[in-house]
């Protein structure tokens, strides 16, 4: 009786060590959700009722000793782990823990300075200034296309056309670089700015799609239609690190077209009934202000393929935002200011 008790005993840790639910993460107070600052309590539940050993903690792959001060300043989704020691034997649990943005974001909104004239036509997926001349990314297999165009009358100046099976999204330049995304080719295109000749390409790893895309003047930052913005390098396209665009209550997903501008990124989101932006601190993912440009499309031709906004770039000379969308026949150009 004595040598089949052990034997029981030694099957249920064998057991225990296979099953990562045989050890349940527990926080006090009962919340996934937690701001910078506050402190992680963990109690570890045990299914079999054994007495555990020793327990190692880790927050993102790093080990940490608990009580925890979170003061990591990434916001959005973090793993923690817990490996413990069993009687011996190893058995390992997981929690996603949520860390908002302890301030709600500022409510923005706009006054039009001027309305140009747009190409109906253009799907638009990617909008950047280059002195006096505005690049253009547009969307749709079969009529994607990277432009030069001259905003003041919406004319291509050049057109250069994608092959009919890549359907086309962001852009951003650096240097005498375009970088063009792609939606799910899994492909990125880098061009010559001055000959527009195909110089490489580049392909995504853990970012599944191609959304949007802007540059800080050393890195790329990359959307991928989820919260994440993912860090690149320009000359290799691979992903170095990623925010989360997360509010006080949220993790805000479908992140859009980029736009760098004085250290933040300003970013369309795809929504069909609402036409805003977020400003995002690129260090933390905080979303520091919400731009409300309801009103835009309705200024627009209401013709059947009108789609969303999606188009935000910068002009630095004039200090204004030259902002469009999907189909739209005009790119407005805006001042932006706190809504009172």
């Amino acid at each position: 009786m004595k040598w089949m008790s052990l034997l029981l005993s030694l099957l249920l840790l064998k057991s225990c060590g296979d099953d990562k639910s045989a050890l349940k993460i527990t926080l006090k107070p009962n919340s996934n959700t937690f701001v910078l600052g506050d402190t992680l309590n963990v109690r570890l539940k045990h299914k079999a009722s054994l007495s555990i050993d020793s327990t190692l903690y880790q927050l993102n792959g790093k080990p940490i000793s608990l009580p925890h001060v979170i003061t990591t300043k990434r916001l959005g989704d973090h793993l923690l782990t817990a490996t413990s020691f069993v009687q011996g034997q190893r058995v390992e649990a997981e929690r996603s823990i949520r860390l908002l943005r302890s301030e709600a974001p500022s409510l923005w909104t706009y006054t039009i300075v001027n309305e140009f004239p747009h190409d109906s036509e253009a799907y638009t997926q990617g909008l950047e200034f280059d002195g006096e001349v505005l690049w253009e990314s547009t969307g749709l297999r079969g009529k994607s296309t990277l432009r030069k165009v001259n905003y003041t009358t919406g004319e291509a100046i050049e057109n250069q056309p994608l092959d009919d099976s890549y359907f086309g999204e962001g852009l951003t330049l650096l240097g005498d670089k375009v970088y063009q995304l792609t939606w799910q080719e899994n492909t990125g295109f880098v061009y010559d700015k001055n000959s527009l000749k195909l110089v490489s390409s580049f392909t995504y790893k853990q970012s599944k799609e191609g959304w949007g895309l802007c540059n800080d003047g050393k890195y790329l930052y990359k959307s991928d239609g989820s919260a994440k913005i993912w860090r690149l390098d320009p000359e290799t396209g691979e992903e170095l690190d990623y925010i989360e665009a997360t509010t006080n209550k949220t993790i805000l997903t479908k992140i859009n077209e980029l736009e760098w501008v004085n250290g933040k990124i300003y970013a369309n989101t795809y929504q069909f009934q609402k036409e805003v932006a977020v400003v995002i601190e690129p260090q933390t993912g905080a979303i520091e202000k919400v731009i409300d440009f309801s009103g835009l499309k309705e200024k627009v031709d209401q013709i059947p393929s009108l789609n969303v906004l999606n188009g935000i770039a910068y002009h630095p000379q004039r200090n204004t935002f030259f902002v469009t969308g999907k189909n739209w026949s005009k790119v407005f150009e805006v001042t932006l200011q706190p809504k009172k």
